[in-house]
């Protein structure tokens, strides 16, 4: 299975503070693949250099052929509209209703016919799970699961290769947390999606990723699957992850 991202020896540094030192990894096509790790450990700085809205210091990133270190501005174009990003806000319009959040992408980038916008947007509406009236709706009038519907929706109206998630269940209650880590998983099998997945939540690691890369002090000290994990030699993990020497991994 091909590497549908690389990243080589990324440095990143914050004013006086490195946040990455030396990260490599390798997201394979067609995966959902986690990056874990705890609290300001650079997670999300990570994926927003993925998807070019922070250059690090130093290193390579390749996404989907294109190395993203002086990609050009027409390059860049292209490579953006083949991957979907959801923020843990769900980056909605307050101004505008869900159905025109989610059409948002189609009317900026693309000449098709509102007919047409119209029939794409319905189906994206309906593949994530909302109602079709609820896309008259604004985001005040959206709970919690809604907005991180809607979003979804709105990530994948270009239909990516690609989808970047950033704790998406970040504020659901139990329930919905669940409804929306199998629905990723759908989407996944049924879109041919390759995801990558920045998540503090261990269940919806367990019930969704394929491999994951685990950062702590400023390197990755863990790339794989779950059930070798146990193999990790790093305290770290051992404490994240609960994980006994002698018994494994304890879900």
């Amino acid at each position: 299975m091909s590497n549908i991202i690389e990243v080589r020896d990324l440095r990143t540094v914050f004013e006086d503070r490195i946040v990455h030192d030396g990260l490599n990894l390798n997201i394979k096509k067609g995966e959902i693949y986690g990056i874990l790790g705890s609290s300001g450990a650079g997670k999300t700085t990570l994926l927003r250099e993925m998807v070019m809205l922070q250059e690090p210091q130093s290193g390579t990133i390749n996404v989907l052929g294109y190395n993203l270190k002086n990609i050009k501005y027409e390059d860049a174009q292209k490579l953006i509209q083949q991957w979907g990003v959801l923020f843990q806000s769900g980056a909605l319009f307050s101004s505008l209703s869900l159905r025109d959040n989610i059409a948002l992408p189609l009317v900026e980038y693309t000449d098709l016919s509102k007919a047409m916008i119209d029939e794409i947007v319905e189906f994206k509406i309906s593949i994530v799970g909302l109602k079709q009236s609820d896309g008259a709706l604004y985001p005040s009038q959206l709970s919690g699961g809604m907005k991180k519907k809607a979003g979804l929706a709105s990530s994948l109206v270009m239909d990516p290769e690609l989808l970047f998630l950033d704790e998406p269940t970040s504020g659901l209650d139990p329930i919905s947390v669940r409804e929306f880590d199998a629905l990723i998983v759908k989407l996944r099998d049924n879109l041919n999606l390759s995801v990558v997945m920045v998540s503090h939540d261990l269940q919806s690691v367990y019930d969704t990723i394929d491999s994951l890369a685990i950062i702590d002090n400023k390197k990755i000290v863990y790339e794989g699957s779950l059930k070798n994990i146990s193999n990790a030699k790093s305290d770290f993990v051992e404490s994240f992850f609960k994980i006994d020497n002698k018994e494994g991994l304890i879900l």
